[in-house]
């Protein structure tokens, strides 16, 4: 990236998050805090923050653009007075999009805090479904390097202040792997994963319990439907043969794997996990989880607590479920005041 600009340095070791976190009733115990956004179909209003599309073509050679929403206005785009805030790149789970509702709740409160923010769809997801032939995984983080070179060409002014990325679950798997491999060719200021699971091997046992049956066959449904024409050719696999397809550890093996390159679902899963990686690190990152997910084991988290990087902090919370943290404070999910209050931080 050809944008020299000076990183913040602030030290993550000594902020302070918000209140402890306390769950909202009626949505107590895990499997409620996951659920809530899904069972309100509630997701913020940005129509007061005008957005533009984004089309960013990937550097393979396959022709495969991203697509994202942009919303920035003329103080976020240079000039005098222009606001000093750096761009927010948010990046979504397992079967989400850009206008997921955690997407669209962490970009208002970004929003209204003054920054400029980037909504990412992954290769193949959502609106980016018609612009890929291929699809994202939890380990291409080279998609994601290859979208920030694009959009410093795109968009040089906003990229000038530097950038800051929250990612969630999958998309904060990725995108934790990417500041390990990539991290030090951007200006990042800052990071904060939600969720990530950082033990790819150890989220497929737990999502293929039986108490998770449920979550599965939502996913597994959603994962099939998002399987282009294009991959199934690629592996040499009919439509009918992955609609038989009965778990995700099936899917990771006889879709995924084959279609990147990976000798299997181990070898995807060993190889893309994002822990190993998190000592790599040098952008200040905060790393948000909760042991009661229903989704990836608390216990994943221990080496995490245990990193001895000063760049990496771990939060790893009682109560919370995934991508939830639905608490007592008016207007946000605690984990989007913690994102919010690290991204001020790294402007300071």
């Amino acid at each position: 990236m050809d944008l020299q600009v000076k990183k913040q340095v602030f030290d993550l070791q000594s902020w302070q998050p918000p209140a402890p976190f306390r769950e909202r009733f009626p949505w107590i115990g895990g499997d409620l805090q996951t659920l809530r956004n899904y069972i309100l179909r509630h997701s913020a209003d940005l129509s007061p923050w005008p957005s533009r599309r984004l089309e960013i073509e990937m550097g393979d050679g396959s022709g495969d653009r991203l697509i994202a929403e942009l919303h920035a206005n003329a103080l976020h785009e240079g000039g005098e007075g222009a606001d000093q805030r750096p761009l927010a790149l948010l990046i979504h789970g397992l079967t989400g999009c850009a206008d997921s509702a955690y997407i669209r709740n962490t970009a208002r409160v970004l929003l209204e805090a003054g920054f400029a923010v980037v909504r990412m769809n992954l290769r193949g997801a959502g609106p980016g479904a018609a612009a890929s032939r291929f699809h994202y995984h939890a380990g291409r983080s080279e998609d994601l390097r290859d979208f920030l070179v694009g959009l410093s060409k795109q968009e040089p002014a906003l990229c000038a202040r530097g950038l800051v990325l929250t990612g969630y679950s999958l998309g904060a798997n990725m995108m934790l792997k990417f500041l390990a491999e990539y991290g030090g060719d951007f200006p990042l200021q800052a990071a904060v994963s939600v969720s990530a699971p950082l033990d790819l091997k150890a989220t497929q046992v737990r999502m293929m319990a039986p108490r998770n049956r449920l979550y599965q066959n939502y996913l597994l449904k959603r994962m099939k439907a998002e399987t282009s024409v294009e991959v199934l050719e690629q592996i040499g696999m009919t439509r009918e043969a992955l609609q038989a397809l009965e778990n995700i550890y099936q899917y990771d093996d006889r879709i995924v794997a084959p279609a990147n390159g990976f000798e299997g679902a181990e070898d995807y899963y060993r190889r893309c996990s994002s822990g190993p990686f998190l000592e790599a690190i040098g952008v200040p990152t905060l790393l948000i989880h909760a042991k009661n997910d229903p989704w990836i084991p608390g216990k994943t988290y221990a080496p995490a607590l245990e990193t001895q990087s000063s760049r990496v902090r771990t939060l790893l919370l009682e109560k919370g479920g995934h991508v939830g943290f639905h608490g007592r404070e008016d207007g946000a999910a605690w984990h989007d005041i913690c994102v919010r209050m690290i991204f001020l931080q790294a402007v300071l």
